[in-house]
């Protein structure tokens, strides 16, 4: 769950919502607020914080945090 930690602060600070507002299950756009903007700056932080690329074709597929996680552990393999 290490990962999902990691992704849960860097959403918590981009988006500056709470720690218990951000689960697994949330949807990153209807859940939590974000727009457009908050989505390419998200990524762009995820990338920073786990020192990868996410193309804009697998971006655009990460609709919950569990994606997002899900996404990042797979990149560790």
């Amino acid at each position: 769950m290490a990962t999902f930690d990691d992704v849960k602060a860097v959403v918590m600070e981009q988006l500056s919502i709470e720690a218990d507002a951000v689960k697994m299950e949330s949807k990153i756009v209807e859940d939590l607020g974000a727009d457009s903007l908050d989505v390419v700056e998200l990524v762009m932080a995820l990338e920073e914080k786990f020192g990868v690329q996410i193309s804009d074709s697998d971006a655009e597929k990460l609709i919950k945090i569990e994606d997002v996680v899900n996404y990042l552990e797979n990149l560790k393999k």
